[in-house]
């Protein structure tokens, strides 16, 4: 499977898998710009499944564990194409630089802003944790442009709720393992294993695409800066919220 390309690689493990996938509201997709995917994550499936329904490549921001564990680093990098969170000191900054040159070229980049939680502790498939507001501080800078980078140009976020219908819930490893991998992260340090959430039938429901404006730009370099990021990151979680209780229940 090596030459073929992560979309091509989503959809062969998709068809493997048996899983039963639905799709909602697929117009709302932007199709020829740049596009920041933004979604809630719980299982290993997710990812695949959003490249799925976008019908196009996208580079994923994953947990920084994923890019040390072996076989689970040749997958989500080799295989799927995604680019793994460095360490918490060089984190933002090398997470800013990566997405931003990605997005310069048109491509779709994804990212799963509740973090760590939701992939190493069991939830319900219509629970959330609180976003982080990372993702909103990319797009609005991506979209201001910068010294080392020009502004890119009809950026949109668009939030994806991930929506569990029927699944089956195992384990894969000892949390305390991948503490080896990843000392830097504390929901590792305590026991218990790394939940495994298989869907097997799940509704991938598509938000409207939130397009950043000249005025949030505007906003972001003045001191309105940290409310515009706050109206961002709310809108896009609530949005998800709403789509994913819609197709829980």
């Amino acid at each position: 499977m090596s030459g073929n390309s992560p979309l091509q690689i989503s959809d062969w493990f998709l068809a493997s898998m048996g899983t039963k996938q639905f799709l909602y509201y697929e117009d709302r997709i932007p199709r020829d710009s740049a596009v920041l995917v933004v979604s809630n994550h719980r299982s290993f499936m997710d990812a695949p499944l959003l490249m799925k329904a976008v019908e196009r490549p996208i580079r994923f921001a994953c947990h920084h564990y994923m890019g040390q564990v072996p076989v689970m680093r040749e997958i989500v990098t080799g295989q799927l194409g995604c680019f793994p969170l460095e360490t918490p000191q060089y984190r933002q900054q090398s997470f800013f630089n990566q997405a931003i040159e990605l997005l310069q070229h048109r491509q779709v980049v994804g990212v799963f802003p509740e973090g760590t939680k939701p992939m190493v502790q069991f939830s319900q498939p219509y629970q959330m944790q609180k976003f982080q507001r990372g993702f909103a501080h990319l797009a609005i800078r991506a979209a201001a442009g910068g010294e080392i980078h020009k502004p890119v140009k009809d950026l949109a976020v668009l939030p994806v709720a991930i929506a569990s219908l029927e699944e089956v819930n195992t384990s894969a490893v000892p949390l305390r393992l991948l503490s080896v991998f990843d000392p830097s992260e504390p929901l590792f340090d305590r026991a218990g294993w790394h939940p495994l959430v298989i869907y097997r039938r799940v509704a991938l429901l598509v938000g409207r695409p939130l397009w950043i404006t000249p005025q949030q730009v505007k906003q972001y370099q003045g001191k309105q800066a940290k409310a515009v990021v706050s109206e961002l990151t709310e809108r896009c979680e609530t949005e998800i919220e709403t789509l994913l209780r819609q197709g829980c229940y």
